[in-house]
Formats: C-alpha cells, sequence, structure tokens
C-alpha cells in the first residue's frame, strides 16, 4: 500500500507536519477516501476509523488545553471556545493550509467533483491524520503536533 503514493510526496507531507511516520501506512490510510478504497483492486482500508479517532483525541487535547489555560471559565464557555478551535470549517481551513487535497486519494467520482477539495473531506482527512500520529507514536508527540497545526495560526 506504501508504494500506491510516491514517496516524495510522503516526506513532503510529513515534513509539513513536521512528523516522521514509523508506520506509513497510517498515513496513507488517513489520506484514504473511502471511494478510493472501493474503486480499489485489492482490499484497503479507509480513513474513517482514524477519522473517529483522530476527532475524539483532538477533542480531548483542545479541552485539556483550554481547562489549563483559563481556570475561570464556566463550564459552559470552555465548551464555546472547544467549539470555536474544533469544527469542519476550522478543520478544513487548517486542512488547506496544509495543502492536504494535494496527497488525499478520492476516487474517480469523488474527484471529479473536486471531492479532494470539498472542505468536509479535508476535515475529516486532518481528524485522520490525527488519529494516525496517535497510534503512530503517543499522546504527548500527537499534542504537540495539535498545537503546532490548530493553536498556532499560519496564514
Amino acid at each position: 500500500m506504501v508504494s500506491s503514493m510516491q514517496p516524495k510526496k510522503i516526506i513532503e507531507l510529513e515534513q509539513k507536519l513536521q512528523y516522521e511516520f514509523k508506520n506509513k501506512s497510517l498515513l496513507l490510510e488517513a489520506l484514504t477516501h473511502k471511494t478510493y478504497a472501493f474503486e480499489s483492486d485489492s482490499i484497503m482500508g479507509y480513513n474513517e476509523r482514524l477519522e473517529f479517532l483522530g476527532d475524539s483525541i483532538l477533542n480531548y487535547i483542545i479541552a485539556d488545553y483550554l481547562y489549563k489555560e483559563n481556570t475561570f471559565l464556566s463550564e459552559g464557555e470552555l465548551t464555546r471556545r472547544r467549539a470555536f478551535l474544533v469544527n469542519n470549517k476550522v478543520l478544513s481551513k487548517k486542512a488547506e493550509q496544509l495543502h492536504l487535497g494535494k496527497y488525499l486519494r478520492v476516487g474517480k467520482g469523488e474527484r471529479m467533483q473536486k471531492g479532494h477539495t470539498n472542505p468536509s473531506n479535508l476535515a475529516n482527512a486532518l481528524e485522520a491524520i490525527i488519529g494516525a500520529i496517535y497510534l503512530d507514536s503517543n499522546i504527548h508527540r500527537v499534542r504537540k503536533i495539535i498545537y503546532n497545526i490548530i493553536l498556532i495560526t499560519k496564514e
């Protein structure tokens, strides 16, 4: 499965993420939309399960950060701030800044409909990458990546 994406592209994306995968197939799975997997001649995983995991990790890391940095805010205000930082609009913007669409593997029909630029697909891929980094490393490493991607603005 690793051979289905140019090693140059993998290295390029890892540099943008500031993380080198030990298990490159996790990164490829995170970048694989189900339409690509369903059109493949071989059985392959796609990013929805990693997206589920990444979404949970992202919410936990941001909640932990907000809790520690805002000692006097109410639960409601902390929830509002987390929702402001972790939503599809913000995540798709961060994914666009990383040019994830360039790496996203989508099926032919999805590509014709510009699925590799679809904000929802981009946000989902970013969550899947977070899940993949967590599985490939640990919670401390993924926290640093999330801080760099989500909390530090790259305009």
